[in-house]
């Protein structure tokens, strides 16, 4: 596993401002020019406000200009080696199809599959795009 990407995201956790749950998660990416972004979570007082390392460090790699991700690490202190929420595994599947995903605990367990496991079968731009195709001019 590329350790400079995981311990990337193991300084991002200590960003975290999870002042409700107290789960802290990094997250970094790499881009095909091997930059890193990185990203921590930032809870509201609204749950559902909250946003995700991962969506974060996406996002940041984006607004630099940098959307070719290769490679994502998440980092948080779970039971195992902690799995993207679903947002953002549909996230990493809208803006880094193709991309690997390492996922790590504090105590050292390890994981790593690619984001087309964390979401089979998904749904993203390229389907928009095909029914864009075949719909044509018409508001049927």
């Amino acid at each position: 596993m590329p350790e400079d990407l995981l311990d990337a995201a193991f300084a991002a956790r200590k960003c975290s401002h999870s002042p409700y749950s107290n789960f802290r998660v990094g997250a970094a990416v790499r881009t095909t020019d091997g930059r890193i972004f990185t990203g921590s979570n930032v809870e509201s007082s609204s749950y559902g406000l909250t946003i995700c390392a991962e969506r974060l460090a996406i996002c940041i790699a984006i607004h630099e200009g940098h959307k070719d991700i290769t490679e994502i690490a998440v980092v948080a202190d779970t039971s195992g080696a902690p799995g993207p929420c679903g947002a953002c595994r549909q996230f990493m599947y809208d803006f880094a199809p193709t991309a690997t995903v390492l996922m790590a605990n504090l105590n050292g367990d390890r994981r790593t599959v690619n984001v087309g496991e964390l979401i089979p079968w998904g749904f993203g731009p390229s389907d928009l795009l095909s029914f864009e195709s075949r719909r044509g001019d018409s508001n049927e």
